[in-house]
């Protein structure tokens, strides 16, 4: 891995914890955003989950203490797939992210800002917005609000800093493209090393568990499962 040096960077100077600022960075990427609302001076984080994955909401509502003494947790929806939505308070620390990670309050890709992404960040960008597909041997990560050359900025940073190539698939729907990133089984088991460590709750391991066709590769991704996993007590990963 080629990571930088960040201490003297803006974004490393906000005092936020680490943790605090790698669950932000990450969840811009997947189910968060950042906005500067009519009325108000700084910067509010919003997250919304579909309730099935409220074990992994909840976890991210804990770890975001630093900015949510007074925020709103709630189901919005009555469907028996209703989300959960969490906003924090308005904060000068996050209208500091928001000016770094935004133009026009829109999201604005950048290497200036993804270098300061952990490993954590990677986590929650995929168990956000990352899938198993072909059989649950191959992944994607449905950057479908990306524009081309933002999701290539993506895939740059993904091979040079962590080391983990991808490809880039367009899909066209009603005239309008999007284009979303691809992993082979090789390099989405490298993706996954990086990430294990840190899934947070038992729910969302099913976004790690490749399956392969051969029993004694099975049999091994299992075993580096359970080594990984530090929430697994006694528990042997099926």
């Amino acid at each position: 891995m080629n990571l930088p040096n960040l201490t003297n960077k803006k974004l490393f100077k906000i005092p936020l914890s680490y943790q605090c600022k790698s669950i932000i960075l990450g969840s811009l990427l997947g189910n968060g955003s950042l906005k500067i609302y009519k009325g108000y001076k700084n910067a509010r984080l919003s997250i919304r989950h579909s309730i099935i994955q409220k074990e992994y909401f909840d976890w991210k509502v804990d770890k975001l203490k630093e900015i949510s003494s007074v925020f709103l947790t709630k189901q919005t929806g009555f469907s028996s797939n209703c989300k959960l939505l969490f906003q924090s308070i308005c904060d000068e620390r996050l209208t500091d992210i928001h000016y770094l990670t935004y133009s026009n309050n829109k999201l604005n890709i950048k290497r200036s800002w993804l270098n300061h992404l952990s490993a954590e960040s990677l986590m929650i960008w995929w168990l956000d917005d990352g899938s198993l597909i072909g059989g649950k041997s191959k992944g994607v990560l449905c950057t479908d609000g990306f524009s081309k050359e933002s999701v290539q900025i993506l895939m740059n940073y993904l091979e040079v800093v962590w080391e983990v190539k991808s490809t880039l698939s367009e899909r066209k729907f009603k005239d309008k493209s999007y284009y979303r990133i691809y992993f082979s089984t090789s390099e989405l088991k490298k993706f996954f090393l990086i990430i294990m460590p840190y899934l947070p709750v038992k729910s969302m391991k099913y976004k790690v568990e490749i399956k392969y066709k051969d029993k004694e590769l099975q049999e091994r991704w299992i075993s580096i499962m359970n080594d990984n996993f530090k929430f697994i007590e006694n528990d042997i990963v099926q």
